[in-house]
This record gives structure tokens, C-alpha cells and sequence, in this order.
């Protein structure tokens, strides 16, 4: 994707990155993908943004789509995977402010999570 400067796929309920290449946000990929989990999982727990599910939301299904942190030279992107069984995995991208383009990003990300088969 043009403008990626790092990527990941992070389990927001423990903070670890299950997979992630690419210059780290921060000292390194752990530490990285444990802050971005803690921004997800506030997201993801607080009712204002994600407000309890009604009757016909699936259980695990998170109401959540996407976080956007925008920053002087970047942008950070999360987009929250629908899984079967916990929705506890979410996709993350640094992307490069000049080179990247936000809103094919987000179209991209969309389309990765739809297509991430998690087992």
C-alpha cells in the first residue's frame, strides 16, 4: 500500500501483535502494538463509542469499525475484525501523511478484514 510504513494484526484484548512487519511505531513491535491495543480497547469498551449491543447485533460482533489517529507526518489506522467466536483482533496500519492516502487505506483495510480468515 502505498505510504505503509507499518502494519500489523494485534489482539486487543492482551495487547500482542499476532503478526507485524515494518518500522515500529515507537522503540519496537511489542511495545507498539501494546499502546495501539489499549486505544482499541477503549474504543471498543466504551459506551459512548460502542454503545451495548441491541438484541440483533451478533454476541462478539464489535460495534466499532474503525479508529483514525491522525499525527503531524502520519496516520494511524485501526480497523476491528468481525471473528466467529471473540471479535478481539483488529488490523493495524502506519501510514505515511505525503505518501499514503487515507481514504484508499481505509478502503484497503476494509477489505483485508473481510477477507481474514482467523481460526
Amino acid at each position: 500500500m502505498p505510504g505503509a510504513r507499518s502494519a500489523a494484526v494485534i489482539d486487543w484484548t492482551s495487547g500482542l501483535a499476532l503478526g507485524a512487519d515494518g518500522d515500529p511505531p515507537g522503540a519496537d513491535h511489542e511495545t507498539g502494538c501494546a499502546e495501539i491495543a489499549e486505544l482499541a480497547r477503549l474504543a471498543a469498551e466504551n459506551t459512548v463509542f460502542a454503545p451495548p449491543p441491541a438484541t440483533t447485533t451478533p454476541p462478539h460482533q464489535v460495534p466499532v469499525e474503525d479508529l483514525v489517529v491522525t499525527t503531524g507526518d502520519g496516520y494511524h489506522l485501526v480497523r476491528f475484525v468481525d471473528t466467529g467466536f471473540d471479535s478481539s483482533v483488529f488490523l493495524y496500519l502506519w501510514l505515511d501523511r505525503g505518501a499514503g492516502n487515507l481514504a484508499l487505506a481505509r478502503i484497503r483495510l476494509r477489505e483485508l478484514a473481510g477477507r481474514l480468515v482467523l481460526a
